[in-house]
């Protein structure tokens, strides 16, 4: 596929400052310098910092969320990381996580009663309540709080069939502390995770190929330090108890919403009527639920951003304050992967195929001609190191506008992870750490050997139609 188009230059509109040119910001006039690769912006006013939203929004207005619960979380947010950089550690956190505690402690109850319930009717009632009963159950089992299992399939690395890589995961854990790692996956994802699975809660830590691509030999050291880090950072979030009960409720939700019911010829009134008070009904439960689950997201929140910052603190204890940095410097730029991938998936679908019937009557070729012809490597061979090239040269200025919208957008992060802008600035405000585990060449060699199956077929993936 060739090379996108560079973006039009600006038009300056009629009300543009004096001296606004087509190479210039159209809101300040002042110099643009535009990659063609990539949006063009103004750094002085942050003119077409978020360009998907720029014709909607006024982008010199300071980012401040639509509702009033954005913006309360917003402040929250902004009020921790103030507490954090100051050395502050409150004990609202505390009675929070007491709260949430309770609330999971209801959770369970309601499915612990529910299940004794049925077992009394099974046990001690008519035909009609026993029937009754057993439905009871049913939903008790559609129910239950999920836990996880340890997972299988062609993703998942063994300690056998990779060594060098569990041998690193386990010298970044002793370092912190943490438990050696349970299980090792790869997926496709710009990404990586730690689960904690099972009632023997084995952990399972999840690396996206695309991210490790991405990183140095240090950076993902840091990647390791930090998902490793969660066994020991306090996040309670993690735990059976709160965890179980937050999948149970998000589970009741989805089971709650109101549908649509058909109607049968014949009954059509009578059915009407009938899906009317059930939605009502089945409306009223799940909006319940889902205050509830709003509840412990906002009791979890203050103490799961304390322990992501805890997080970045000991992967800079593993691999260096530096290597954790750029690590995290390097989750913003999952946007630009994704656009290198379906440029390569693009370009490998428009490749010209040579059918059964013209290979037949093609001329062969002559022998010196084939001899010639050096084999070219496949996309999803070479599309690592593509990858890697481009977001090595993605430049400084397109770093920089990933880095302001990430604290535009700090109202709108998941409630899991702070702003990326803010957990980079309070490890700058931190003493700087040395790196306390390294690779030598041998070892870094052969992770990437037992790796590379995986990268062929995740390549593989990603470019399929």
């Amino acid at each position: 596929m060739s090379s996108p188009a560079a973006p039009a230059a600006p038009t300056p509109p009629a009300d543009a400052p004096p001296g606004a040119t087509p190479h210039t910001c159209p809101q300040c006039a002042a110099p643009l310098d535009a990659d063609p690769r990539f949006a063009v912006w103004c750094p002085r006013c942050e003119w077409n910092l978020v360009p998907e939203h720029d014709a909607a929004t006024d982008p010199t207005t300071p980012a401040a969320p639509a509702t009033p619960r954005e913006r309360a979380v917003a402040a929250r947010t902004e009020q921790l990381y103030q507490d954090l950089a100051a050395g502050r550690t409150a004990s609202a956190g505390r009675r929070d996580w007491l709260a949430a505690a309770a609330v999971a402690s209801l959770v369970h109850l309601v499915t612990t009663a529910l299940f004794g319930w049925a077992l009394w009717l099974l046990v001690t009632g008519s035909t009609p309540l026993r029937c009754l009963g057993a439905a009871a159950l049913a939903v008790v089992v559609l129910l239950r709080p999920r836990i996880g299992r340890v997972p299988r399939g062609e993703s998942v690395l063994t300690r056998s069939q990779a060594p060098a890589l569990y041998g690193l995961a386990d010298r970044v854990a002793a370092e912190l502390g943490a438990r050696p790692v349970g299980v090792i996956r790869v997926d496709r994802s710009f990404n990586a995770g730690l689960a904690v699975v099972g009632l023997r809660r084995h952990s399972v830590l999840t690396l996206g190929l695309p991210l490790w691509e991405a990183l140095d030999e240090q950076q993902r050291i840091a990647l390791l330090g930090h998902e490793l880090a969660h066994q020991v950072n306090g996040d309670h979030r993690r735990g059976l108890w709160l965890n179980a009960a937050i999948g149970a409720l998000a589970h009741w939700y989805d089971l709650a919403r109101p549908r649509r019911h058909a109607h049968w010829a014949g009954f059509r009134l009578l059915f009407h009527v009938a899906g009317l008070i059930s939605n009502a009904v089945l409306h009223s439960l799940a909006w319940l639920l889902m205050r509830t689950l709003f509840l412990l997201d906002r009791l979890t929140a203050r103490a799961g951003h304390q322990a992501e910052y805890h997080a970045d603190t000991l992967a800079a204890q593993a691999a260096s304050t530096e290597a954790a940095r750029g690590m995290l410097k390097a989750l913003l730029l999952d946007g630009a992967a994704g656009t290198l991938v379906s440029r390569v998936r693009a370009g490998h679908q428009s490749r010209p195929r040579t059918t059964r019937r013209g290979a037949a009557d093609a001329q062969p070729a002559s022998p010196a001609s084939q001899a010639s012809k050096a084999p070219q490597a496949s996309p999803a061979d070479t599309l690592w190191d593509r990858l890697r090239d481009h977001l090595a040269g993605v430049p400084p200025l397109e770093r920089e506008r990933l880095l302001r919208r990430s604290a535009r957008d700090r109202a709108a992060v998941d409630s899991t992870h702070p702003p990326t802008h803010l957990r980079l600035a309070l490890l700058a405000q931190r003493p700087p750490l040395p790196a306390a585990v390294t690779t030598s060449p041998a070892e870094s060699a052969a992770i990437a050997t037992e790796l590379a199956p995986h990268r062929l077929r995740i390549a593989r993936s990603l470019l399929a139609p």
